[in-house]
């Protein structure tokens, strides 16, 4: 470990990490260009034959950037697609950006750090950074835009030059070091360890825009929402979303250990897959997805007799038919991702005949990320932690994601050198209760 990231886990002061060297590599988690083949036609991608931890160069800062000493960071979906390098090569994005030149050209390399998550400790910030501030503890939301182009002023979610951080552009969280722009910097909640914190930006600030946020679902007190993959990391935070609204919520999952951990989350409605007949990810025939949906929909009215209003789907190809099935009249399917394939199809008639809604969300504007991260701050919003891995063993977590072998979030310790560590609020934590938070903690079995 160099000189600088000792003194940043050591606690030392602002002055004391301004005048620690910057080291001219660091370690970070990334995926090698020479290697964007290496699968060929290959039906399991396995990311822990792609995924390399090893040192890389220390970037330059743009004027608008801040160095983050990453704590701790956790595995996103995006961090499968760039290691499987599909649906397209993550090396694409960043020769693409590069295009634009400046500061951008940086970011073409023939390695990519990944990671959209990070919570850590500032120690340099750009000379046009305004409001943060070496030494200050923060979260990075993934949003990267470009505030000098007029649609981000609207919603930063529809600037043409907006990305992902760490999968659309390099430099990204699963590192000791990580660059991000001030405008993806938010504070990081006191009473929360570094694992925690880090585990919350990216899903629920998701979570968030599709069912809260203005530009989602626009859920109301005592509005029915179907989760699928409830105990996923988007799913576990929609549950808290909508009991928090005053919702109902109703989580749809793989099996009873899943069903027994949504439970303890507080989902007032499970279903099993296996109880409607619901097999794999694949997807289904048009008669099965009407089937699936009737199945589907007379299990919720069994339940709470009456349809959902909102359908909170990321799974896609095997699910988006019957979500727009069970819907009800007048009801919003909404939607942010397709993990089971992206050629959604469904019964239009359905659609148009009932007045429904599909809308399209990704990710959160910086307003909505803010909004999302004060509910964490106050213990509104518990992060959903369910595994911590060192960063050298990345590959692995990544893997688990992959397979869909865990449950809420797989956490990485960074520069934190064991879990635990980053409190700043302890009486806040004590008055929030250690057993709320991380309610998705539990034996490996549960996972199953």
């Amino acid at each position: 470990m160099d000189s600088l990231a000792e003194a940043v886990v050591a606690g030392a002061a602002p002055e004391r990490l301004e005048q620690e060297p910057l080291p001219a590599h660091y370690t970070a988690a990334h995926t090698r260009a020479e290697e964007a083949d290496i699968f060929g036609d290959a039906q399991d991608r396995d990311v822990r034959k792609s995924l390399h931890v090893g040192a890389v160069p220390m970037p330059s800062l743009a004027p608008d950037e801040v160095l983050v000493a990453v704590m701790a960071s956790s595995i996103n979906f995006n961090t499968v697609w760039s290691a499987t390098f599909q649906p397209v090569s993550t090396f694409d994005f960043l020769k693409r950006y590069a295009r634009q030149g400046g500061h951008a050209a940086r970011h073409d390399l023939p390695y990519h750090v990944l990671g959209s998550d990070a919570a850590g400790v500032i120690v340099r910030v750009g000379e046009g950074v305004r409001r943060w501030r070496t030494g200050d503890h923060v979260v990075a939301s993934c949003t990267h835009v470009d505030d000098q182009e007029p649609a981000t002023h609207s919603d930063g979610m529809l600037g043409a030059e907006q990305r992902i951080w760490g999968y659309e552009t390099n430099f990204g969280g699963l590192a000791h070091y990580t660059v991000v722009r001030a405008s993806q910097l938010l504070p990081k909640a006191p009473h929360l360890t570094w694992e925690e914190a880090a585990s919350m930006p990216l899903c629920a600030g998701t979570s968030y825009r599709m069912l809260v946020g203005e530009h989602g679902a626009r859920m109301k007190q005592g509005d029915i929402v179907l989760i699928w993959g409830a105990t996923g990391g988007l799913g576990a935070y929609a549950v808290q979303l909508v009991k928090n609204s005053g919702g109902i919520p109703v989580g749809v999952v793989s099996s009873d250990a899943k069903a027994e951990l949504l439970r303890r989350l507080g989902c007032e409605v499970v279903i099993n897959r296996a109880e409607i007949g619901m097999g794999g990810d694949g997807a289904p025939s048009p008669e099965q997805t009407i089937e699936l949906g009737k199945r589907l929909g007379r299990a919720i009215r069994r339940e709470l007799g009456e349809d959902p209003h909102i359908v909170f789907d990321f799974t896609g190809q095997a699910t988006f038919g019957s979500s727009v099935f069970v819907v009800r009249r007048g009801g919003t399917v909404v939607t942010c991702g397709s993990s089971t394939g992206y050629q959604h199809s469904y019964d239009n008639r359905y659609l148009w005949m009932n007045l429904k809604r599909i809308i399209g969300s990704h990710s959160a504007n910086f307003q909505e990320a803010s909004e999302c991260n004060r509910l964490a701050s106050l213990g509104r919003l518990q992060p959903v932690l369910s595994a911590v891995h060192p960063l050298d063993d990345v590959a692995e977590a990544t893997r688990q994601v992959q397979l869909n072998r865990h449950v809420g979030k797989v956490g990485v310790l960074c520069l934190a050198p064991e879990p635990g560590l980053g409190v700043t609020d302890a009486a806040r934590r004590a008055r929030i209760g250690e057993d709320r938070i991380n309610p998705m903690r539990q034996p490996a079995a549960a996972t199953a």
